[in-house]
């Protein structure tokens, strides 16, 4: 297994700033736990997502799910590397780390920042979040 090129320290720090100001926009009105992401995709570009929830619990959807779309959207696909911002610094959910693995290249790893609303930053990979990932590899 590779691991991606490492990101610049000034590319890191923009990442980071952009998931935790992409967490003030976040709508979680009935959990109060506002959730930003922002994903680097492979051209340099930047995209962040937020947590929506719904009145039908089951219908929220994640930070880093809204940003994969929006990268998605944006006929990128391809993760470089990964932000998340909490207001106690958890790591993404089982179903965003799935999703995640799908956009990382095949036998690579890529990095994950963990941050709180203290600014304190966790560094992991995705595969250390995901050891065993079910991906396009699999079917074929």
């Amino acid at each position: 297994m590779t691991v991606s090129p490492s990101i610049s320290s000034e590319t890191r720090d923009r990442l980071i700033a952009a998931a935790c100001e992409a967490r003030l926009k976040a709508y979680a009105p009935y959990s109060k736990f506002a959730v930003g992401a922002a994903i680097l995709a492979e051209d340099g570009r930047f995209y962040t997502g937020v947590n929506v929830e719904n009145a039908s619990y089951g219908l929220t959807v994640c930070a880093e799910r809204t940003a994969v779309g929006t990268m998605i959207a944006d006929g990128r696909q391809q993760i470089t590397a990964v932000a998340v911002c909490t207001e106690n610094g958890v790591t993404p959910c089982g179903a965003c780390r799935q999703v995640l693995s799908e956009f990382v290249p095949l036998a690579a790893d890529i990095p994950v920042y963990i941050i709180n609303a203290q600014g304190q930053v966790r560094e992991t990979t995705l595969k250390t979040l995901l050891p065993d990932d079910f991906g396009p590899r699999h079917l074929g």
